[in-house]
Formats: C-alpha cells, structure tokens, sequence
C-alpha cells in the first residue's frame, strides 16, 4: 500500500528529518532524473517498468502537494519515534517498563502505546484519503483534456505552414489554463514548469486575470510530452491542450463556458491564436528576407 511506501526513497532522496526540510524544487529535481532512469522506454526488457514508473510518479504527487507531504512526514515521524524507543530497550528493560506501563495505565492514564497507535491510524487514514484525492484529481484532468472542442477554423486542421522558407509546426505550440486566478501563473513560472519537457521558446500570456496563455515548445515531442504529464500546482493544476492535435478529426466537441468564452476552446482565444501565428509568420518572412 501506499502508506507503506517510503516516498522519498521512491525518488532517491533522504528521508527523516532530512527529507522534510526538502525544497520543492529539490524535490522536482530529484523526480525528472529518476523518471530518465526508471521511464519505461529506457527499459524495455524490464517487465516491471511501468509499474516502477508509476509508483515514481505517484510519490512524487504526494510529496508535491503540500497536505499530503505534511502528513507522510508526521506519520514517518511517529514510526521513528517508535522503533528509537523499541530500540533501547533490551528485554529486561522492557519488562520492567511494561510492568510499570501496566500499573499506570491501571491507576492514572490510558496506555501510552495505544495513544500512539491510535495517532498512527489517524494520520495513515488522512494520507490515505489525500491520495484518493490526488488520484481523483488526475483523473478529473484527463476527462478535460479528452473533452477539447474541434476547432472549426480550416486553419487548425493542418499540420503545419509554409512561409516562405520557414515551417510553422503547431503542434509544437500549446494552449494553457488554470481556474484560480488569485494563485495564477507568471510566464516565468509557465517557462520553468515546461521546461522539464525540453526547451521552452515563448511563453505569452493571454490574460492573466482569467488564466490563459500560450506555450511554444522547442519540438514537437517536448510539446506532446507536457500535454500528457503537466498538471502543475496541484491546488492550481494546469490544463494544457495542443493548439494542433495530432490528428484533429479524433477531438470531440466541448460545450463553452459563457463566463470565459476567451479560455481554451473559446472564440477570444481562437483569435489570440491567429494572432499569434500571424506575428511568427511575419517574423518568419523578415527572417527570410533579410537572408
């Protein structure tokens, strides 16, 4: 179970004391060199990769989201203080302390032991439902993603651009946003968060009081890549939908929302797209003219 799994082992850091002093960004760092080790392609005759990469995946949401990582500490903090206690204890010491345990517990208090237990359950009981939590969560974000609308523009439906000498690919551009403004995301945040995925090439915000921006990737596969793994903040997470799908006719319909007709799929934001793209292609064309 999951309870039962050192996290920070999962992603090679130290744990203890050590571990709960961790930054975020430490913690981030540690997880994209274990997911170059453990990612299933860089093991295909290793029948328990995916396994292994999932469970890399899941500790490292856990110790991500601030709740969740402030209870796994307090319960690895009551197991420490369990085995340092049971091991001082030789057997006679431990007679004796059981005996005298016995007597109190009889005259004055309840058992110091079954308070402890009773603490451990607690805490395990509350991990356990953060991680239903963030497991509900993942799977509300892909219910999104697998709802984008198909775009109506003729535009959308092509690969790509020619202009000029240049080549436009769009699927290597992203569309992004996020519900909480009052938590929103800076383009540098945007910038550092896909960067985990390959190189970043321009990051615009929208409109940042409503939560949406565009993401232009390096490549294409660093593009796919953030599409299917970037959440985010998770009390914030990211939407993040492919300006050009790989294959568009796939995409089903999605109902608008009135109140942000500019978010991902609206018709504000279609016409933030087109400028977008006009702007590289005039980039594009002064780039060839001057060659």
């Amino acid at each position: 179970m999951d309870i039962d799994v050192d996290h920070y082992s999962v992603l090679g850091l130290p744990s203890g004391e050590e571990g709960a002093k961790l930054t975020e960004k430490e913690i981030s760092k540690a997880y994209r060199i274990k997911a170059l080790e453990l990612h299933p392609d860089k093991r295909p005759d290793d029948p328990n990769a995916h396994e292994n990469f999932q469970r890399l995946k899941t500790s490292y949401e856990i110790l991500k989201d601030e709740k969740a990582r402030k209870l796994f500490d307090d319960l690895l903090k009551v197991k420490r203080e369990q085995q340092r206690r049971h091991s001082e204890r030789d057997a006679r010491k431990r007679k004796m302390v059981s005996d005298l345990e016995e007597r109190e517990r009889a005259a004055f208090a309840p058992d110091p032991a079954a308070r402890e237990r009773e603490e451990e359950e607690r805490i395990a009981k509350k991990l356990k439902e953060e991680i239903v939590r963030i497991r509900a969560m993942h799977a509300n974000k892909g219910a999104a993603a697998a709802s984008v609308p198909k775009m109506e523009n003729g535009k959308v439906g092509k690969e790509s651009e020619s202009i000029g000498a240049v080549k436009l690919d769009k699927e290597r551009i992203l569309k992004v946003s996020w519900e909480k403004v009052g938590e929103g995301y800076t383009a540098e945040r945007l910038r550092e968060e896909f960067s985990r995925f390959g190189d970043v090439e321009d990051v615009v915000i929208k409109n940042k009081k409503r939560g949406s921006a565009i993401v232009v990737m390096a490549n294409k596969d660093a593009a796919v890549a953030a599409t299917g793994t970037l959440c985010g903040n998770l009390s914030n997470p990211l939407l993040v939908l492919p300006l050009q799908p790989a294959r568009a006719a796939e995409v089903p319909i999605i109902q608008k929302s009135p109140e942000r007709d500019d978010h991902v799929g609206g018709v504000g934001y279609q016409a933030f797209e087109d400028a977008v793209l006009e702007k590289m292609k005039m980039a594009a064309e002064k780039q060839r003219n001057e060659k």
